[in-house]
């Protein structure tokens, strides 16, 4: 009895040091965070950005370290991997504010792409992300503003700008640069050449498409104007205007279901005929690229959001396909605008790869993702001519594209070749624009380099309007990210207004909500502070004092040499 009463008390005795140890102090640390972004060379305004946010949080008590990463790197760390904590960078954003239902819905919180990087949920906003897509009219248009308070007051994302996209064009060689987007296929189609003049020849900043061409690899694409030019979608769409008939000759909405009918005599740039079959494998594809095989599906990583409005799909006849959304035809019209991908090419693809190497992709990494599909095939008005890797990328004029046939009123190819060269930063391809050696940089040009650019004779600047943004993303899965509270304070701590004017040389505008002008509500609109989240201070530098206590006011607390803590 004794020996057992003196187990039992030595076993007491563990428990009792193991309650101490979980109530006792130790534990308590000083909170470290790692800010995610690239390098200068890939991103000058998001390093920068970052820096001055690591100087920000180190003032009021926050130990932070840069973890920089290359441009894929990144993507894969953030979109793929969810191995970060906060990451600064460019978002693609989108000119309809569905985009954000992508971007948060809490259905993707595991999955791989712009889907839902930030692990985000919250039951009242997946309500009104469902309720703006279904709404028409006014009624839309209140869901949306609904949506976009309800965002401002969680968080998830804090929208910093929206910058200036201006380009240099040649206007002696090639005429029409106002008529189409640069961001879009309608950009580069229909433009009039000066007589003798038969490339088009582009300044581009990029290299990943000379090492990738995959249209649904989210680590090598931005915002898929090559990919425009090399495949059709059945509608498309100049920046902010109208979705409009494309590979589509015409549709008929019918409530939630669009009969769709494509043109006649397409093909594919291997001479298959393009048919109803190859766009409702493109549906089902991007649904599921797995098309099956796994347990789950496994969506594409790009066209998620567009493609899951898409109820079922089914080929009516060679030309005739009917798709039933969920949504209002407005929204449901996003989904006319993938990439229509040759099914006997991709079909295939639907395998699983196995081993290292490649993005890994949280449903299970098909071969679909994983191809850098070079060459690639699709139906677009220009197609594959030749590589050279880290260096340029030439397409050649797909004869046979029907906006090439009389009484198309379409923008069409004009050259016989589209010549991308990759050049090392924004002020080099401006200057080999203003030197004759190009025609036009595809990519905007950085905040730094715009005020430096000479435009002589036959050179002229093009601006654009831009729907894409720069924003301070948290990865909510984890504490202290998972707390609206400390998301709210992290965004008061950042000067929008100072960033603008310092860091993008006052080519950028301020913003509290992420969409376009048309979509901002009077309750969000910038006047001269962020509305929701008013910066702690004043021409960039915060007010430590004040931040301080917003953060014991939020029930943070401090120690006595001024380290925020927290309980590791």
């Amino acid at each position: 009895m004794l020996a057992a009463t003196a187990g039992l008390t030595v076993s007491s005795s563990g428990c009792l040091r193991q309650v101490r140890n979980i109530v006792r102090t130790d534990d308590i640390q000083q909170l470290s965070v790692t800010i995610t972004t690239v390098p200068a060379d890939a991103d000058r305004q998001a390093i920068r950005i970052a820096r001055h946010l690591e100087e920000t949080l180190t003032a009021v008590g926050v130990d932070v370290s840069l973890d920089l990463r290359s441009d894929i790197e990144f993507r894969r760390a953030v979109l793929y991997d969810h191995e970060f904590e906060i990451c600064i960078g460019h978002h693609p954003g989108g000119t309809d504010p569905d985009f954000l239902y992508e971007a948060l819905y809490s259905r993707y919180i595991d999955e791989s792409g712009w889907q839902n990087p930030f692990g985000f949920t919250d039951r009242t906003i997946d309500d009104h992300l469902v309720a703006q897509r279904t709404a028409e009219g006014d009624a839309r248009r209140k869901a949306v503003t609904a949506m976009l308070e309800a965002i401002a007051t969680e968080q998830p994302f804090v929208p910093l700008c929206v910058p200036e996209e201006h380009r240099i064009v040649r206007t002696d060689r090639f005429d029409g640069w106002d008529e189409g987007h640069l961001a879009t296929r309608h950009g580069y189609l229909g433009l009039e050449p000066a007589a003798g003049v038969d490339t088009l020849r582009l300044a581009h900043l990029d290299g990943r498409l000379t090492e990738n061409c995959n249209p649904i690899a989210t680590d090598y694409r931005g915002r898929g104007t090559i990919t425009d030019l090399l495949y059709d979608s059945l509608a498309t769409k100049n920046g902010d205007g109208p979705v409009e008939p494309w590979l589509a000759e015409s549709w008929e909405w019918d409530g939630r279901a669009v009969d769709v009918t494509l043109r006649d005599g397409c093909e594919f740039h291997d001479g298959t005929p393009v048919t109803a079959d190859d766009v409702e494998f493109t549906y089902r594809f991007l649904q599921d690229t797995s098309l099956g095989n796994h347990d789950t599906p496994s969506p594409a990583p790009r066209y998620r959001g567009q493609v899951d409005a898409v109820e079922s799909v089914e080929s009516r006849t060679d030309h005739r396909v009917e798709l039933e959304v969920e949504t209002s035809p407005a929204v449901g019209a996003r989904a006319l605008l993938v990439p229509i991908l040759p099914a006997h090419h991709w079909r295939d693809r639907a395998v699983d790869v196995v081993g290292p190497g490649g993005p890994s992709v949280a449903q299970g990494t098909t071969e679909a993702v994983a191809t850098n599909n070079i060459p690639p095939i699709g139906s677009g008005p220009f197609q594959f001519g030749e590589r050279t890797e880290g260096a340029q990328l030439i397409l050649e004029r797909f004869d046979d594209h029907f906006t090439r046939r009389p009484g198309v009123d379409l923008p069409a190819p004009t050259v016989d070749e589209c010549r991308i060269d990759i050049h090392p930063s924004g002020d080099t391809a401006a200057q080999v624009v203003a030197n004759g050696d190009a025609d036009a940089t595809s990519l905007p040009l950085g905040a730094a380099d715009i005020d430096g650019v000479e435009t002589p004779t036959g050179v002229s600047m093009r601006d654009a309007s831009s729907w894409t943004f720069y924003c301070l993303g948290f990865n909510t899965r984890d504490a202290p990210f998972s707390n609206y509270r400390f998301r709210r304070l992290l965004a008061q701590l950042v000067d929008k207004e100072w960033l603008v004017d310092e860091v993008f040389h006052g080519h950028a505008r301020p913003i509290a909500t992420p969409v376009t002008d048309d979509w901002v509500p009077e309750s969000l609109e910038w006047r001269g502070n962020d509305p929701e989240t008013p910066f702690l201070g004043s021409e960039g530098e915060v007010d430590v004092d004040a931040a301080k206590a917003a953060f014991e006011a939020a029930g943070f607390r401090y120690d006595d040499h001024g380290r925020l803590r927290v309980r590791q």
